[in-house]
């Protein structure tokens, strides 16, 4: 790769044009603005010695306690309008020219913040920063997981009953590995009937069960994480032959899976792209985990040994694996295409 791209890295990364189809809301608030918000909102932070021990996750379940908190501090439209705005132009800043992003409705609703109200201010800060940054995005609900099944029909009951057009589909995370995928059928399958779109969040910290059962029961048109499929050889090909998406997200797999090293031969990033499967790199958090979507793609570019026609490829699967109109779709293709190939000529060939 470094005799195809005799150029900086990280500049190479920030310029490729991208997509951004796994990124968290809540995730994506910087310290200070947590602190902010926590000072206007009177929640205490006292639990933490200090804002950058907060953000240190040695594991999943210690990630997502500090991730409710980040929800604790978003109290109006005004805050979900700030956050919103800053998460945007953090992936515009990244490189990133279409954003698909997750929040999770229940948690603001359980700390007193109507559905409507989230939307208005969510929606309010997508069109500011499609203003100021040129940055498109849609908005995805997810349902945490570790409420059973059971909210489930509340939950969407709540997403259908104010349908504006930048929500376009529902997602599932939180802990993954004592809540499989499969209860959540009912679910899924009145969401799609409605007209949303469906992912999950699947073999992250879980088994390479969840993603067979993420596709095979809930439907689901792409994968968020999915690095345990490399476990099953027969799930792989499978993978391989349909086409699926994976919404790969190199930083947090450091914290969140038993994948540590990203240079490793063994990280399951590279052997899914080895192994043929279609991944495309998010954030997840970028703010909790300080970094930006250039700064993944530079970590996968430096870590793994890609061709640029790799890279081209993995930048293209964002608008592939998108929910995009087709039209879109293939006028987007066609004008990244061009561009990478310009940036990187070898990718091309």
């Amino acid at each position: 790769m470094a005799a195809e791209m005799a150029v900086d890295t990280e500049a190479l990364a920030r310029a490729i044009p991208k997509a951004e189809l796994h990124l968290h809301l809540e995730g994506a608030i910087a310290a200070s603005t947590v602190v902010d918000l926590a000072r206007k909102n009177s929640v205490s932070l006292k639990a933490f010695d200090s804002v950058s021990e907060m953000f240190l996750f040695p594991d999943l379940a210690t990630f997502l306690k500090v991730y409710d908190v980040c929800c604790q501090v978003l109290h109006d439209a005004s805050d979900l309008q700030r956050v919103t705005y800053e998460a945007l132009a953090r992936s515009a800043g990244g490189g990133a020219r279409y954003v698909e992003f997750f929040f999770s409705p229940l948690v603001h609703r359980d700390l007193g913040v109507p559905y409507a109200t989230m939307l208005d201010g969510i929606i309010a800060g997508m069109r500011d920063a499609q203003r100021d940054y040129r940055v498109q995005s849609r908005l995805i609900p997810a349902y945490n997981r570790e409420l059973g099944p059971g909210p489930g029909d509340s939950f969407l009951d709540m997403v259908l009953s104010d349908r504006r057009e930048e929500v376009i589909g529902i997602g599932l995370d939180y802990g993954e590995r004592d809540n499989p995928a499969a209860p959540f059928k009912p679910i899924y399958d009145r969401a799609r009937a409605a007209g949303l779109h469906v992912t999950a969040h699947a073999g992250e910290d879980g088994p390479a069960q969840n993603v067979r059962d993420s596709l095979d029961v809930l439907h689901c048109e792409r994968i968020d994480h999915g690095y345990h499929v490399v476990d099953d050889p027969e799930l792989v090909s499978r993978c391989r032959e349909r086409g699926t998406y994976f919404t790969v997200c190199p930083t947090t797999t450091i914290s969140t899976t038993v994948w540590r090293d990203i240079g490793s031969p063994d990280h399951a990033i590279r052997r899914m792209i080895g192994s043929g499967l279609n991944v495309m790199i998010n954030t997840d958090d970028p703010a909790l985990f300080r970094t930006d979507l250039a700064h993944e793609y530079s970590l996968v570019m430096r870590n793994m040994g890609l061709s640029g026609k790799q890279i081209k490829e993995i930048a293209l699967n964002g608008i592939r694996a998108s929910w995009l109109d087709e039209a879109t779709k293939r006028s987007w293709l066609a004008q990244w295409s061009a561009e990478i190939d310009q940036l990187i000529p070898a990718a091309g060939s």
